[in-house]
């Protein structure tokens, strides 16, 4: 069986009730059929159909025999009227209280408006409070009711029904019944009802016989994308837009996260688009995951690559902030919840972004709040559950803190894809700033380039977060700005890539004093870096301040091996700590305050790397300060033997260190005066002044 349908197959006119007949007859039909057992039906759907749907469920109950009332809250144009007007809920209350107390015989009361008796977020109002008993009063009556998908009702007035019905958009099999032969000509000499429904699964039938009419062109285009277009931007809801980012041209890098979103998503959602087996559509679709996790170090561009996947599906993006969703009143944040979701359905193909999902989708039992997240959580669950498989809607939260989502968001069937959105590697941060480099024309020469790529491996200077695509971007914009202040029309040099980066620091203002200090604690550390095998390479050495917040630091380039951190690398870490200490001790017989910080940060890899990683004599996990791996308690000689063990681990590596500057007592002088001169020194100017000690 193909996809495809001759337009000869098609109806040749169709009216708003002709459609909704043919696109629901199983759901009215269960509701007629309900009805006359005597069972209260709620009726769930789009206020713009209830009327439509209920002349249908009529015209059936009329054919059966049996008369039904309709309570439309409109006044009773015979009636004479009062001083003031009653609103329609005062009116529609009146004639339920009329239609209640004079029923002496079974009979069908329709409530078209039933949400209106509720709260916005689902309590009672006053009105409510009259109207529950009479619902309850006469067991002769056989109930009615419509409801709008993004309101709730209370229980007290749900448990009314005993039959619902929900009905959100149309069913793709029934979509070829719902559009002439005129209008699919605008789409082709055959009429594909999976292409079409793409971007009307969540348009009802009464607005479908609205939308198809109005749009244009030639029939039997050879292209019938500026038909799909036009739908589009009827569909489209003005919460929510099409983004236009593109996956290569606009963000650089992530080779790795892109060809994972590309085999995983967007091919198969390609290939299904080829496809003209139905079954093998479904296959698909039963395949493509709808909830996504994108999740790594803020910044690193995880909203931006929802956009990208949007622009890839042609979907609307709906981005909701996780904090800014909750709400201190009772039932407002679920309200809103369910509103985002209907919303992105009638705008299908939609994707929903919950930026900051940790915010309130933490593991339940673990709030400390208002109670409110649990209640969203289970919100956001049912909704998802509540998608059809060949729905175009995707739900992706992006977080920092994945390891603190509620387990039940992550099971297969809702948040099943996790996509991991880290740092930028060095091939990354040359891709991300080439891109800027010509959206922004910045004219970055080559040295400048790599300067950049290299100079921004560490952390941000006066933060402690190393370099995100947003910090990228931010160093690309303020080359930017500054050309422009300048009118410059040159390229962009190594200078100005510096500037970009250190302009903005409100650096110290050392004495000379100081500045020896500095100058010689951080050459002592860059030569023991330099002289021991498991330390990564060093990038760049400053006294100016403008690193993680200390009076000097030393830069280190990205480590070769990111995942495997070895005894080795551990040892040679406590070395380079001890290095500045040394070299103050060597050069300048005294010792900063910084020294000591050293010591204590020594003190910790040392103490982790015995009592926490099984790497000391022992070769055993030990109970940390927290609690954690609660094994037995050590004995107080084992104790005694850990202390010992530490210490002498670290002043082996103070020796270390020391007899290493010893050694090179000459590189670590000439590197300190160089360092008191230029202030700041790149690997290759380092490089450069360490060779000339070995002429």
């Amino acid at each position: 069986m193909a996809v495809t349908v001759p337009l000869a197959q098609l109806p040749q006119s169709l009216g708003p009730f002709e459609a909704v007949e043919a696109a629901y007859p199983a759901e009215l039909t269960a509701i007629a059929e309900a009805v006359q057992r005597g069972l209260p039906v709620l009726i769930e759907c789009d206020k713009g159909l209830a009327p439509f749907l209920w002349r249908c469920v009529r015209d059936r109950l009329k054919s059966a025999g049996v008369q039904s009332v309709y309570l439309n809250g409109r006044p009773d144009p015979t009636a004479q009227a009062g001083p003031m007007a009653a609103g329609i809920v005062a009116t529609m209350i009146g004639q339920l209280r009329d239609a209640v107390r004079g029923a002496t015989q079974q009979q069908v009361i329709v409530i078209p408006h039933l949400d209106l008796l509720t709260t916005s977020q689902g309590g009672l109002t006053a009105e409510a409070r009259e109207v529950v008993p009479l619902l309850y009063e006469n067991p002769n009556l056989v109930w009615i009711g419509f409801k709008d998908p993004s309101m709730a009702l209370p229980k007290v007035i749900e448990s009314l029904f005993p039959r619902r019905v929900a009905i959100l958009g149309i069913g793709r099999d029934r979509l070829r019944h719902v559009i002439t032969e005129r209008e699919a000509r605008k789409f082709g000499r055959e009429f594909n009802p999976y292409a079409l429904y793409t971007f009307v699964s969540g348009q009802h039938a009464a607005r479908l016989r609205k939308i198809l009419p109005a749009v244009t062109g030639e029939d039997f285009p050879s292209d019938p994308r500026p038909a799909y277009d036009q739908l589009r931007q009827a569909t489209q809801s003005s919460e929510a837009a099409v983004p236009n980012i593109d996956l290569d041209r606009d963000i650089g890098g992530y080779a790795q996260v892109k060809s994972r979103l590309r085999t995983e998503i967007l091919d198969l959602l390609q290939e299904r688009a080829k496809l003209d087996d139905p079954e093998a559509i479904t296959r698909i679709e039963q395949l493509i995951p709808r909830g996504m996790i994108f999740w790594g170090p803020p910044g690193t561009g995880k909203t931006l690559f929802a956009k990208a996947m949007a622009t890839a599906l042609g979907a609307a993006v709906t981005v909701i902030s996780g904090p800014e969703l909750k709400s201190r009143w009772v039932g407002e944040s679920e309200e809103r919840i369910r509103q985002i979701f209907v919303q992105a359905r009638q705008a299908a193909p939609a994707i929903i972004v919950f930026d900051e999902l940790d915010s309130f989708a933490t593991a339940r039992g673990t709030y400390t709040g208002s109670g409110v997240e649990h209640s969203m959580v289970n919100q956001l669950l049912t909704e998802m559950d509540g998608f059809r498989r060949n729905e175009m809607v995707f739900v992706i939260g992006t977080t920092n803190f994945p390891e603190s989502l509620d387990p039940a968001l992550l099971r297969p069937g809702r948040f099943e894809f996790q996509l991991h959105v880290p740092f930028p590697d060095a091939n990354d941060r040359r891709a991300i700033l080439s891109v800027y480099n010509e959206k922004l024309s910045l004219m970055l020469t080559d040295d400048a380039m790599e300067y950049a790529v290299r100079r921004t491996a560490g952390v941000v200077e006066g933060g402690t977060s190393r370099f995100s695509g947003d910090h990228l971007q931010a160093l690309a914009r303020s080359i930017a700005r500054r050309r422009i202040r300048e009118q410059s029309t040159g390229a962009t040099d190594i200078a100005d890539v510096e500037h970009a980066l250190t302009a903005h620091l409100d650096l110290p203002r050392l004495t000379p004093t100081e500045e020896r200090v500095v100058a010689t604690h951080e050459a002592g550390h860059a030569i023991c870096a330099l002289h021991c095998e498991h330390a990564p390479p060093i990038e760049r050495i400053s006294i100016r301040g403008d690193l993680a917040g200390a009076l000097g630091f030393v830069q280190y380039g990205d480590q070769a091996h990111k995942y495997v951190t070895t005894r080795n690398q551990l040892i040679d870490h406590i070395c380079i700590l001890f290095g500045g200490r040394e070299a103050e001790a060597l050069l300048l017989s005294d010792l900063s305050i910084g020294s000591g910080q050293d010591y204590e940060r020594a003190t910790g890899v040392a103490r982790g790397l015995i009592e926490q990683l099984a790497m000391g004599a022992d070769a055993r996990v030990w109970p940390d300060s927290e609690g954690r791996h609660p094994e037995r308690e050590p004995s107080e000689p084992t104790k005694q033997r850990i202390e010992q063990e530490v210490r002498e681990l670290l002043e082996s590596q103070r020796r270390r260190a020391n007899a290493l500057l010893v050694e090179h007592r000459a590189e670590v002088e000439a590197l300190r005066d160089v360092l008191l001169e230029r202030k700041v020194l790149d690997r290759a100017s380092m490089t450069a002044v360490l060779a000339a000690q070995h002429r």
